[in-house]
């Protein structure tokens, strides 16, 4: 008997399951549009974006930057270690981390929807009968055993709404992934040019040191030849400013440092190892030459505009959701099982139940449908022009730092060259004043235009370091 019921049930749940198969398969249709990916709007090449056209270098040859990993582009050693201890302690990384394994879960779960739930139940009931209520005129008690297992309103895709709410969140969730390479990016540049700039600073404070200490000598110098009537009140007043302006320029740059080193720290999300930090940007390795290519195109590999694009598709696919809302909504509802009033019969033959309840619902008038199809017509229109604006930056961005790569090697030539010409002029402009052929005003003025070309030089160095690091990160590189 048990045999019989349970090959009767196994036949009814096998067509049932044949039913649910076919039902799959056609509902695979999807009204959202076709995506095709927008042109660029941005010149092909990098020189036709700049006023003024600059050749590129003969390194384009050379590795691209979404190519190579961050631990290859640096080559110095403490940089790099400080960089890794920033990409396991940086909160605003942890974050990127936690949204993309959240827009994950929110995927799966959209997923599912796409398929029926089967699920299975068993209940028991007892309800007594008093003998006015009954049809016997007799007072009883009746029981109910069942045991179920079915699939409780599952909506049949035909119209791909569902897919397209599944593609949506899919794309949200790229989008995700790709904003997480994206902050990775601009964490490790961000640490890359504070570590730079704390070198820089370190380097002009070494600097202001060495200015106070020979401005200090120079006035203990004329002091002593005013006291014995060789120099003039005027020089010594002079020599004091000089102190002076020393001593606020070794208070500002030793503040500088110390900012760039909470600013480190900040990023570290950890205490900075002092035997890490550069005293000056000699002690700092270059990075790898990058090459930017010859075509703007590159560009749609950087991680955020593949996360715009990846926005601009997932409302693509929000309009086919929207679409598919004003069409019929088939739903079904199915379960097998057995049912008894006694609970040592439950599994006997003839016990069998089963239930087949398929709804169609139609919109006939919702205005509410046809605002939420405008509105996800008008969230495309504005992803596409995230995206394109995503894309003019970029651009910008990389033709920017282009100019100062094609330019900054010439500034670096000239300031150097102004170096030892002031650095001559303050050599001459000395021994004038020590035989008394000079007042003690061009020593002062030329030793003035050497303090500020030092600075000038050093800040220059830190310029191109910074660009390169700026030019490899704004090519996509660091994400890797």
């Amino acid at each position: 008997m048990n045999k019989l019921f349970l090959k009767g049930e196994l036949e009814m749940i096998r067509t049932l399951s044949m039913i649910l198969g076919v039902l799959i398969l056609i509902s695979g249709c999807s009204l959202a549009p076709t995506y095709k990916r927008p042109d660029a709007p941005i010149p092909v090449k990098w020189q036709n974006g700049a006023p003024h056209p600059l050749p590129l270098p003969e390194t384009e040859r050379g590795v691209k930057a979404n190519e190579i990993s961050w631990q290859d582009f640096f080559t110095d050693g403490k940089l790099k270690e400080i960089i890794d201890i920033a990409l396991k302690n940086n909160r605003d990384l942890r974050l990127a981390a936690l949204n993309v394994e959240k827009a994950g879960a929110l995927y799966r779960i959209q997923r599912s929807e796409i398929y029926p739930s089967l699920s299975a139940s068993g209940s028991m009931s007892k309800q007594r009968t008093p003998a006015d209520l009954s049809s016997s005129g007799k007072a009883s008690t009746d029981e109910r055993y069942s045991v179920n297992m079915g699939i409780a309103s599952w909506e049949i895709d035909f119209f791909g709404r569902i897919r397209s709410l599944k593609d949506q969140v899919l794309e949200t969730y790229l989008a995700t992934q790709e904003a997480q390479r994206s902050a990775q990016i601009l964490l490790v540049s961000a640490v890359a040019n504070a570590y730079l700039a704390l070198a820089a600073d370190r380097e002009v404070l070494n600097l202001a040191k060495s200015t106070l200490e020979t401005q200090q000598d120079a006035y203990k110098l004329i002091k002593r030849r005013y006291e014995v009537g060789v120099a003039a009140e005027i020089d010594l007043r002079r020599a004091q400013t000089q102190v002076d302006t020393a001593r606020v320029d070794l208070a500002r740059y030793t503040q500088l440092a110390a900012t760039d080193e909470n600013a480190l720290t900040l990023l570290l999300g950890d205490s900075v190892k002092p035997d890490l930090l550069a005293e000056n940007l000699s002690g700092v390795t270059s990075p790898k030459e990058i090459a930017a290519g010859l075509s703007s195109e590159v560009l749609l590999l950087r991680p955020d505009i593949m996360a715009a694009e990846h926005r601009l598709k997932g409302s693509n696919a929000q309009i086919g959701a929207a679409r598919a809302a004003l069409f019929p909504r088939i739903a079904l509802t199915t379960n097998v099982g057995t049912a008894s009033g006694d609970l040592s019969g439950l599994f006997g033959s003839g016990q069998g139940t089963w239930a087949f309840a398929p709804q169609i619902t139609t919109p006939i008038f919702d205005a509410r449908l046809w605002s939420a199809y405008n509105a996800a017509k008008v969230e495309k229109d504005i992803a596409l022009a995230q995206y394109e604006k995503a894309i003019q930056t970029a651009f910008r961005e990389v033709a920017d730092a282009l100019a100062v790569r094609a330019t900054i090697d010439e500034q670096l030539s000239a300031q150097q060259s102004l170096v030892q010409s002031v650095a001559e002029t303050f050599r001459i402009a000395t021994a004038l004043y020590d035989k008394g052929v000079d007042s003690y005003l061009g020593v002062l003025d030329a030793h003035r235009s050497l303090y500020g070309a030092q600075q000038g030089l050093i800040m220059l160095r830190l310029s191109k370091l910074a660009n390169h690091v700026k030019l490899y990160a704004v090519l996509g590189g660091g994400g890797i």
